[in-house]
C-alpha cells in the first residue's frame, strides 16, 4: 500500500545544508559536510547452455563506500580521538589499537527549512581508515583550515521511525 505524504502540498525536496551528526549519543559538533551514503552491488553475468544470444544477470556482493566527514579545526577532540583508536602512534607495543572500541555506530539527520527532523540514517560499524589533522597551510590563502575523517563502515539503512513531519504554518 502507498504511504501518503503528511504534507500533500510540498513540493520542493529537502535541502543538504541542514543536517547533523551523532555518535556515542552525542551530536558532533562543527561538521560541516558530509560524503554521500552510496553503495554498490557487483553483477553477476551468465549465460544459459541454450540460449547462446541472451546474457542473463544476477545481484552478487555489495560493497558500500566509505563516508568523508569535514569541519574546521578547534579544539574539540572528537576526530583525533576517534581516530587515535584505531591507530596512536608512540602507545607503547601492544596498544597501538583499541580494538574493543574502535568501531561506532554513525547517526545522520536531515532537518527540513524550519529545523524538524525529516531524514534519518543509521550507518553501521563505522572506523577511521582516514585522518587529516589540518589541511595544507597557505600564508596567502583565505580559508578555514579543514579537518577531515574518512569512515569504513558495513552498511546504513533508513530510519524508519523517523516520519515526516507536519511543517509549520506562520
Amino acid at each position: 500500500m502507498a504511504q501518503f505524504s503528511v504534507n500533500p502540498q510540498r513540493f520542493d525536496p529537502y535541502k543538504n545544508f541542514k543536517f547533523r551528526i551523532k555518535w556515542d549519543g552525542r551530536y558532533v559538533a562543527g561538521v560541516s559536510k558530509v560524503g554521500a551514503l552510496k553503495r554498490t552491488t557487483d553483477v553477476v553475468e551468465h549465460r544459459e547452455g541454450g540460449d547462446p544470444s541472451t546474457i542473463r544477470k544476477s545481484p552478487a556482493q555489495t560493497k558500500y563506500e566509505a563516508l568523508t566527514l569535514e569541519r574546521g579545526v578547534t579544539h574539540d577532540p572528537e576526530f583525533e580521538n576517534w581516530a587515535n583508536k584505531v591507530w596512536n602512534f608512540g602507545s607503547g607495543l601492544g596498544a597501538e589499537s583499541s580494538l574493543q572500541d574502535f568501531r561506532k555506530d554513525v547517526i545522520i539527520d536531515l532537518y527540513n527549512e524550519a529545523g524538524q527532523l525529516a531524514i534519518s540514517y543509521k550507518v553501521y560499524r563505522c572506523w577511521v581508515s582516514e585522518y587529516q589533522a589540518l589541511p595544507e597551510l597557505d600564508a596567502s590563502g583565505n580559508a578555514v583550515a579543514i579537518q577531515t575523517l574518512k569512515l569504513e563502515n558495513e552498511g546504513w539503512e533508513r530510519d524508519r521511525d523517523v516520519v515526516e513531519p507536519a511543517e509549520p504554518s506562520l
